[in-house]
């Protein structure tokens, strides 16, 4: 839940200085794709560590069972 606010609090933030900043709407227009884009690369960036964890974690588990497996068998 904090996450969400805090992203949207900041999301908010940056809005509001690129709205208020003195300068042309050619400037704003630029700062405004900048910070999308930014915010786009984040949640990419985001998405794909956490599936490389995921990734991780699966290949962990199957390791683990054949290494389990094979030690059932030899103590049998």
């Amino acid at each position: 839940f904090f996450i969400k606010v805090s992203f949207c609090i900041a999301l908010a933030a940056i809005g509001a200085g690129i709205l208020f900043m003195p300068g042309g709407l050619l400037v704003q227009g630029y700062f405004t794709i900048c910070a999308l884009y930014l915010v786009s690369a984040t949640i990419t960036l985001s998405k794909t560590l956490h599936d490389e964890h995921e990734s991780q974690r699966l290949i962990s588990k199957i390791s683990e069972a054949k290494t389990n497996k094979i030690l059932n068998e030899f103590t049998e």
